[in-house]
């Protein structure tokens, strides 16, 4: 697997000051635990998004450096602000080659369902991650999931020692059925539905002849 290489530097204080403090210098706080005790570091934050860019869902091993020494770690766990959407915190944590260790790895869907190619049905994909147990030189980038016949868990295909730890019953993808189309209704019955109608009260704009003759009769006895 692709190894990246960050370069981190050990923090000085920790708070909500010393933390404004280095996210205004570009940085970001953080802990790299695993190893004889935890460490609280600095980061470029920049580096941590070049890094994890293409790779959502996925655990990286990385090769991380400070202090002329170096470690083999992955990223356990990042904080966004819900606001800003800046990285707000980041956990590395250190780890041994000959150690496995349970990481999330992305699935790469592949193939077009059944239900979609004969039904027009929608594919909707429940997951898009699944946790493994392996060791950090194996972590697989992704794994792919045929969805062409649909599948669960268990008939995912996965490299060699690599541990599937997700409930292997667990649906991968299903088809839901096409949505319903909404019909015009038919002009035969617009025309009923107005027929239907009641008709509105005559309206009166002339006078009848019987009562302009009674009106004539009254105007002459005066």
């Amino acid at each position: 697997m692709d190894i990246r290489e960050l370069t981190v530097a050990p923090r000085e204080g920790v708070g909500k000051g010393v933390a404004k403090r280095l996210r205004r210098a570009g940085k970001t706080p953080g802990i790299l635990y695993g190893g004889a005790s935890p460490m609280n570091i600095a980061v470029d934050a920049r580096e941590i998004f070049r890094i994890t860019h293409g790779h959502e869902g996925s655990t990286q091993l990385l090769k991380v450096s400070f202090d002329q020494t170096s470690v083999m770690a992955i990223i356990r766990d990042m904080q966004f602000d819900p606001v800003s959407d800046n990285l707000v915190h980041i956990d590395l944590q250190e780890v041994a080659m000959d150690k496995p260790i349970q990481v999330t790895v992305a699935l790469h869907h592949v193939g077009e369902a059944i239900g979609v190619r004969e039904t027009q049905g929608i594919l909707e994909m429940v997951l898009r991650e699944i946790q493994v147990s392996t060791l950090p030189g194996n972590i697989p980038e992704l794994i792919e999931a045929d969805v062409t016949e649909l599948l669960t868990v268990g008939d995912l295909v996965v490299p060699d020692g690599v541990r599937v730890l997700t409930d292997r019953s667990q649906a991968v993808a299903t088809v839901a059925p096409p949505a319903a189309e909404e019909v015009a209704a038919p002009v035969a019955a617009v025309a009923e539905t107005v027929a239907a109608a009641p008709a509105e009260p005559e309206v009166l704009t002339e006078r009848k002849p019987k009562e302009e003759a009674e009106a004539d009769d009254k105007k002459a006895k005066k």
